[in-house]
Order: C-alpha cells, then structure tokens, then sequence
C-alpha cells in the first residue's frame, strides 16, 4: 500500500503562522528553497521536504515517523507530520492506511488470500486453515486456504503439520532442515553451524555472509543474536567472544520456527 513517490502538490508555510519556529538555514532533509521551520528535534523542514520524507518512510513499510538525521533518532507524533508537512485531507487519509496497513504487516502474522488478494492475519499460529470472510467471489460464505501451500483448504479437520494438497510442505523448515554449513572466515574453532538460522526473536530466515563477526542483526526485529549458538549477543559475549567459538557450542538445527511476540506502540496502535 505505502508508496516512496515524492508528493508533487507545492506547500509553503503562511510567514504569518506563529505557532512556527522559522529558521534562515538550510532544509536538514532536502535542497528545498522555500521557507523552513523547525521540527520538534530542531531540525529544519518544508513541507515538501517532510512530506516527501515520510513517504519515503511508509514505502520502507514503517508505521512510525523517526527523524533518522546524522545521530537524531526522534520520533515524530502523527499529529506533528500531519501540520507540519501540511497534509492534504487526501494525503492525511493516504497516510493513516499506509501507517496502519504497515503496522498490521510489521506485528501480526499476515498473508495475501490467493483468492481476493486481502490482507488476512493467522489468530492461530497451531492452525494452517485460514478464513477469508473478505473473498467477494464467495457469495457471502467465508474462503478457507492454507497457510502453508495457500491453496485452497483440503481437509476434514484443523491441522498444523500440512493439509491435503499435493506438496504442502513448510518450506522455511525444510531450508533449516537441508541447508549446507557455514564456513566461517574470520571466526575460529566453529564447524558444523548450519549456514541459515530462523531469527530466535521473530522467526525470519536469515543467511551468514561467512565474513565479519558471529554476530547479526536482525532487519525485522532489530534483535542481535549469535548465529552460532543462537543466544542474544549480549548473553553469548559474557562467556565468548565475537571471532572466538562459544563456550556453549553450536546450537543444533532448528526444528521449529520462533513466534514473534509482538508489542505495538501507541502510534501504531492508533493507526490501526
């Protein structure tokens, strides 16, 4: 839904509006000319400056607004962006559904129906039979897929292994499963870790790069951990160090993936 193409209405602030604080320095985001008023993290601004800025952010597929400037990591109030970019109603509503569609896809766990294409969320993590009560195609009668294969529902029950299609498998396990071993470069004494772990935190698959440090950061939750024996950095690290093997070992293939257990903030929160 969230786009990063840049806004192409004009905006200028009214010179007369006293609740601005204008500044005579250069736009902190862009090159834009026109007159600049400051943020509540004391950067300067123009409307389309901020407005093209936080497009860019719900395109990324964030729900908050951060300052993101060389070392300010504020975050902006809704109600901020929308006076101070000078939304538009059409842009403030572009906005509110781009927050909320991105949050829902951030902290629950959703996927596309392959029948209508809606955003459908799992409330059971033990269940791979999922209802669409959205499908227009059903005359009113909910569409039920699988989680795993998304084709539709074959079974007489509730599974969480597979259902009956041809080939329903999970294809995340399978890659913990079968995947070749990492072959560290600069970090001794380790043999034998598989080269793709499922992020303890939130469950996504990630790869080693073989180079640098044991250590990763997850681009979904932002967590640290050690993809070798799969404690959080900070944990691994008062017993090892970052180019040593862990005292604890490798820990051993996956056989599950990890359910993210999710908080919202208030922002978020407000924008679903």
């Amino acid at each position: 839904m969230a786009s990063n193409v840049k806004a192409t209405q004009e905006k200028y602030y009214d010179p007369h509006d006293s609740s601005l604080k204008f500044v005579d320095r250069q736009d902190d985001l862009d090159c834009f000319q026109s007159r600049r008023a400051l943020m509540s993290c004391g950067h300067a601004v123009t409307p389309m400056s901020l407005s093209n800025w936080c497009r860019r952010l719900l395109g990324q597929g964030e729900s908050r607004f951060v300052c993101g400037q060389s070392g300010c990591n504020i975050e902006w109030s809704f109600a901020e962006v929308c006076k101070m970019a000078l939304l538009t109603p059409e842009e403030k509503e572009y906005f509110e559904k781009a927050m909320a569609s991105n949050a829902n896809s951030r902290y629950f766990d959703t996927k596309s129906c392959p029948k209508c294409k809606s955003c459908v969320p799992r409330k059971n993590p033990s269940n791979l039979r999922v209802r669409c009560i959205l499908c227009p195609a059903n005359k009113g009668q909910t569409y039920k897929f699988c989680w795993q294969c998304l084709k539709k529902w074959k079974s007489s029950s509730p599974r969480a292994d597979r259902c009956e299609n041809y080939n329903c498998t999970n294809e995340s396990l399978r890659m913990l499963k079968y995947c070749p071993e990492a072959i560290f470069t600069s970090v001794e004494g380790v043999t034998g870790c598989p080269s793709v772990r499922a992020c303890p935190t939130c469950g996504i698959l990630l790869q080693h790069s073989n180079t640098g440090c044991k250590n990763t950061v997850c681009p979904r939750c932002t967590k640290e951990f050690c993809f070798v024996c799969l404690k959080v950095t900070r944990k691994c690290l008062r017993t090892s160090e970052e180019y040593i093997a862990c005292s604890s070992g490798v820990a051993p293939r996956q056989r599950s993936i990890p359910l993210w257990q999710k908080k919202l903030c208030n922002n978020e929160k407000q924008a679903m």
